[in-house]
């Protein structure tokens, strides 16, 4: 049991604050609803979730501009304004009060000012485009106009909070085998240009042969210290070289061509693209917005550019009157499992439901090919470090025991 501080409102639109003793969030947020609440901050006191002084908001700006997490904060507390039936700019107002990151406070502070002068909130939020994708502003504006904003912010609230999710399950599932890179990766190179070269002016003044691992390990320390500016020359002439390459468009789409062309990973890049496109197709017919708007919307969010490119062909197939899963299966990008659902969706009238069922499907293919890479690259990594571990050891003992074999 905790105590848990809340920021609600009420059915007459009326901002509340309070705190409760509760097991965990959850509980609160239920006891809020089952009061006729409607809950728009829930936290400890002194959790990122509580409202900040001032002055560590102006510390704040310095710091970081605003993350994905204070996007989907966002757009859940301003459904939530709008469902207890609060006027928009109203609902904004309240948010900037309540806002933490002073750098969305300012675009917050902008976006009141627009409302207020008469300008859609689409149209607002477009200004701001590093900010607000063509999804989300599409979305608003479908949401806008059909005169279901809140319902279409729930929907879009949702959609960015599954999509950071599964971002955030791979993310957190690379941190241990990177940081096992780093670390038995740094502690060779310590051991390689600060270790072995003492050893070597030791070995030399004994004026015996070494054994051969001892000589091959001695070889390669020299030249790491002697000419280590090489390795850092050739990293960055590689990496300049490599992103010049990649600012082409050839070279952009050969470098997609070649990840989705890898072993094991090649498969994961293309469920997650898979899952990206059906999630926010889907999302996007959901609410309301026209299928070739939606098409060009989709085509934004793909990173591969080989999956991107099929969308001009599944565009150019819709205009042509030939539904959706008709082009998707002539791309061969897409895996048959989705061109299938597609397909049944069509003929059911539900096209919308099954997007979201296959990225539900291929969110939860991504969550066990990571969890099978994880486990397959973990003793791969401890087993390639032990090794080069390992072979600095047995040249350093072999060396050690045949200078204890000279004669006295």
């Amino acid at each position: 049991m905790g105590t848990f501080q809340y920021t609600a409102t009420d059915r007459t639109a009326k901002i509340v604050h309070g705190s409760m003793e509760a097991a965990d969030e959850r509980a609160v947020v239920a006891w809020l609803r089952a009061n006729g609440y409607y809950p728009i901050k829930v936290g400890q006191p002194g959790a990122t979730t509580g409202t900040r002084p001032s002055t560590v908001r102006l510390q704040t700006a310095f710091i970081r501009g605003p993350s994905v997490q204070d996007i989907l904060a966002f757009t859940q507390q301003l459904a939530t304004l709008l469902e207890a039936g609060m006027e928009l700019d109203r609902s904004v107002a309240i948010l900037l009060d309540l806002t933490d990151n002073e750098r969305l406070r300012s675009i917050l502070r902008g976006i009141l000012t627009d409302i207020q002068t008469g300008s859609s909130f689409a149209d607002s939020l477009a200004k701001h485009p590093r900010l607000f994708s063509r999804l989300y502003v599409n979305m608003v504006k479908a949401g806008e106009a059909s005169g279901v904003l809140e319902v279409i912010l729930g929907r879009l609230a949702g959609f960015l909070e599954r999509s950071k999710a599964v971002r955030d399950e791979v993310t957190s599932a690379l941190i241990y085998p990177v940081l096992l890179l780093f670390v038995g990766g740094g502690a060779v190179v310590v051991m390689m240009n600060f270790v072995i070269p003492r050893f070597a002016q030791i070995f030399a003044d004994t004026k015996q042969l070494m054994p051969l691992p001892t000589r091959i390990l001695l070889a390669i320390s020299a030249f790491t210290t002697g000419y280590w500016w090489v390795f850092i020359g050739l990293i960055i002439v590689g990496w300049a070289s490599l992103r010049t390459y990649l600012q082409t468009e050839q070279g952009r789409m050969r470098w997609d061509e070649w990840k989705l062309a890898l072993p094991l990973f090649g498969s994961l890049i293309r469920e997650i693209e898979v899952s990206r496109f059906a999630r926010t197709f889907g999302t996007l017919l959901q609410s309301g917005v026209p299928v070739l708007n939606a098409v060009s919307i989709v085509k934004d969010t793909l990173t591969n550019r080989v999956i991107a490119g099929a969308m001009s062909r599944l565009q150019e197939g819709v205009k042509r009157g030939e539904g959706i899963s008709g082009p998707l299966r002539a791309t061969a990008a897409f895996p048959p499992f989705s061109v299938h659902m597609a397909r049944v969706g069509e003929e059911t009238g539900r096209l919308e439901e099954m997007l979201i069922k296959v990225a539900d499907t291929y969110d939860e293919r991504v969550r066990r090919t990571v969890k099978r890479l994880t486990s397959l690259l973990e003793p791969v990594l401890i087993l390639s470090l032990g090794l080069i571990v390992g072979f600095i050891v047995l040249s350093m003992l072999l060396a050690i025991f045949s200078i204890n074999e000279l004669p006295v």
